[in-house]
């Protein structure tokens, strides 16, 4: 039996960071958790670029543009959506998780999903709180752990 897995050694990988502004009291604590949990990782200041968008829903695009680049090893869309009184949420949700995933699909690069879909304000900052919980701390995770594993798979033939 041969079992490849990703580790979430950073050392050598490059990261991209696209992030909303749209709801940036939330979207800069996820940022400041992604950065923490990359640096803490292994990967250097010079191997990370943020790049920033209005808003959650011009996250793919983005995305997709620096996927083409062949700079990155893995990108992490950063964002959040809180559910109002109109079907607004639905519409940006959904396309900024299609989006995103569509991203990751064509491009064959890893894409960690960031991006906080929450009933209210509450549940929002709960996820962007410090620490392991952070929800951009654990997309930076996920992307190492993919980065790291596409290495391997690419080292392995496959």
């Amino acid at each position: 039996m041969t079992l490849i897995e990703g580790s979430v050694s950073g050392e050598g990988q490059r990261f991209a960071l696209i992030v909303a502004r749209f709801n940036h009291f939330v979207t800069e604590p996820l940022l400041k958790g992604a950065l923490a949990a990359l640096k803490e990782h292994g990967v250097s200041d010079e191997a990370v670029t943020v790049v920033r968008v209005p808003g959650t829903f011009e996250l793919p695009p983005v995305a997709s543009r620096l996927a083409r680049s062949g700079r990155f090893d893995a990108l992490i869309a950063i964002g959040a959506v809180i559910r109002g009184g109109t079907p607004h949420f639905e519409y940006v949700a959904g396309e900024a998780a299609k989006g995103t995933a569509d991203v990751a699909m064509s491009s064959g690069l890893p894409v960690a999903f960031g991006i906080l879909t929450c009933d209210d304000v509450e549940q929002a900052l709960e996820r962007a709180g410090e620490g392991a919980s952070n929800k951009g701390w654990e997309a930076a995770l996920a992307a190492l752990e993919m980065a790291d594993l596409h290495r391997k798979l690419g080292a392995a033939g496959l």
